[in-house]
């Protein structure tokens, strides 16, 4: 009995040192809300801390649209998926014909927050019905980062619900893009769109800055409306109806005008009728070499796939061995940004997210964000700034418009060094 005691004490004591020794473990995350603020601003990290080059314990969320649609969005967010692993990374996609499909739209971001290890959902392109998805997020998580990419609704109000808005750079790109096709050649510049995008700020207030730039370089600016590929006709009969019309259009401004799409369906069958038949092209509404040329081109970029500089050069080279009906070259014509934008922004803006979870970086430091960005543009250089409400003239603390040099294709291209140019303080308030 006296051996049995013995041995009993030393069992007690052996498990008593075992709790112990546990005690200082993190708890496991069951999805309840964490201190998301700690978080951003790089406090305790908790189970969210991670391996040399993988991540911790959570799950990063990313919904884009279709590839054919947004591929480049797409693409960016299966990079991002492929270099930290399906087990911790999850995309979705909304519907092509999202403005009528609102609330499945908004369920399929939402749905996000049914994964109790989900810290961060990123929204690229942050179509409508993505700031309501966010108010819902963050009233049953609000943990959850919510971070949206290339917005459609309203600046402040998105950047009401959101922690982190980032767009492409409306007022200076408007000022940028004429004053390129000035330097360039161009005389009159083509703005196509429709209706549903002119009812957004973010494009509205960009056309109003290249009227008043076209008017700055002395050169004619027209506005010509195409079908929105969201409406009836779908892709297919907005694409058909760019193919058929750009040869009028071309007669009508002359072969050194250049042109300008809203929207990406759009991009393609332009630039492959401006090859064919002349004018310039700058850059793309959200530029990539992926946006248009492959398709316009018919080039097989499946071996460069991923590797930027290789697609650019492949790119590149092709569309300087273009020659127009009349004998005109397509070299110093077309241009982009060396790296994908919407590749970029999916997954740059999901690895910082990481970065702040892991609490590396704060959610609202542009410094932060760019160099998430650079990490898959390492080449370019960038630019951005704070949004400014045109109406209030109230400077936004979490909604950013960046924006990467141009580049313009030729034998040899060149950087335009848009990045370095300072745009004048009367387009800020131009709307």
């Amino acid at each position: 009995m006296k051996k049995f005691f013995s041995m009993l004490l030393a069992l007690v004591m052996l498990l008593a040192l075992a709790g112990c020794g546990g005690g200082d473990a993190p708890a496991q995350d069951q999805g309840g809300a964490s201190d998301a603020g700690q978080t951003q601003q790089g406090g305790d990290e908790g189970d969210t801390a991670a391996p040399e080059g993988g991540m911790g314990d959570y799950h990063i969320g990313i919904v884009t649209g279709s590839v054919s649609q947004s591929e480049d969005d797409r693409r960016g967010a299966e990079a991002f998926q492929a270099k930290y692993g399906e087990d911790k990374v999850t995309l979705a996609i909304y519907p092509d014909n999202f403005t009528e499909e609102l609330e499945t739209t908004i369920q399929t971001i939402v749905n996000m927050s049914d994964d109790p290890l989900m810290k961060a959902v990123i929204v690229n392109q942050s179509i409508p019905g993505t700031t309501e998805a966010f108010r819902q997020i963050k009233e049953r998580r609000p943990d959850i980062l919510c971070i949206a990419g290339e917005a459609h609704e309203d600046l402040p109000e998105i950047g009401s619900a959101a922690d982190l808005v980032c767009n492409n750079d409306f007022v200076s790109r408007g000022y940028l893009i004429i004053r390129t096709a000035h330097e360039l050649g161009a005389d009159t510049f083509v703005h196509i769109s429709f209706p549903r995008h002119m009812a957004y700020e973010t494009m509205s207030r960009r056309v109003a800055v290249m009227q008043e730039a076209c008017k700055e370089f002395g050169m004619e600016f027209v506005l010509e409306t195409a079908p929105d590929p969201t409406s009836d006709v779908g892709i297919p009969g907005a694409q058909a109806y760019i193919l058929e019309n750009v040869p009028a259009w071309v007669q009508k401004y002359g072969e050194n005008a250049a042109y300008f799409c809203t929207n990406d369906a759009h991009t393609e069958p332009l630039l492959k009728q401006l090859f064919k038949y002349g004018g310039y092209f700058i850059e793309a509404d959200l530029p990539s070499p992926l946006m248009g040329y492959p398709g316009a081109l018919g080039l097989d970029l499946t071996e460069e796939a991923g590797d930027f500089e290789k697609i650019l050069a492949k790119v590149e080279s092709a569309v300087s061995a273009t020659t127009t009906d009349s004998g005109v070259s397509g070299e110093n014509r077309f241009g982009t940004w060396a790296y994908s934008y919407g590749y970029t922004l999916s997954a740059g803006l999901a690895e910082h997210a990481k970065n702040v979870i892991e609490g590396a970086s704060d959610i609202t430091d542009m410094d932060d964000v760019a160099a998430a960005l650079q990490i898959y543009s390492p080449e370019a250089e960038w630019n951005g700034s704070g949004y400014t409400n045109a109406t209030t003239g109230v400077k936004s603390d979490n909604v950013f418009l960046i924006y990467q040099d141009t580049y313009i294709m030729g034998n040899p291209g060149h950087y335009m060094g848009s990045t370095q140019v300072e745009v004048p303080e009367k387009y800020y308030t131009v709307s």
